[in-house]
């Protein structure tokens, strides 16, 4: 079975995460399990990561908060959405946490119908991946014109 895993990273302090951190948390669960369902007849599980982020370095880098990687690529990357900021709250401080925009709408709480979006071309590019493999051994030596695939 292959695997596609989803990583979403959110800052907390002292055992607290934004209201925004917070909502795309919901959001991120329903659309993996979404996506595990819908994927699993296809030999791919979803594997969700949920990582803290210090407030430490949420102050050196507070764009990597409620950030979403899925196949190790940015949510904004397979959906051609920009990452943005803007003000969040008390526990973030005067930094500006992320925001996501896509076909024209900004999010600040990414919902789970982008994450499922954008987890279904990773899906399709891991599958596309895997079929562009060859399926002879790379030792095995295949004479010119003749194909090793039964």
């Amino acid at each position: 079975m292959k695997t596609l895993t989803i990583r979403w990273q959110r800052l907390v302090a002292a055992g607290e995460t934004c209201p925004r951190c917070g909502g795309t948390g919901d959001e991120v669960r329903k659309a993996a399990g979404v996506l595990g369902r819908a994927l699993e007849p296809l030999g791919i599980e979803i594997v969700l990561d949920e990582a803290e982020i210090g407030l430490q370095d949420f102050k050196r880098e507070p764009l990597e908060s409620n950030r979403i990687l899925i196949g190790g690529r940015s949510i904004e990357d397979w959906l051609g959405a920009t990452a943005g900021q803007s003000p969040c709250c008390d526990v973030c401080g005067p930094n500006e946490c992320r925001t996501v925009t896509v076909d024209g709408r900004t999010h600040e709480t990414i919902p789970a119908a982008l994450i499922i979006r954008a987890g279904l071309l990773a899906a399709a590019a891991l599958t596309t991946a895997a079929s562009e493999q060859p399926c002879c051994a790379p030792t095995v030596a295949v004479p010119a014109g003749k194909v090793c695939c039964p």
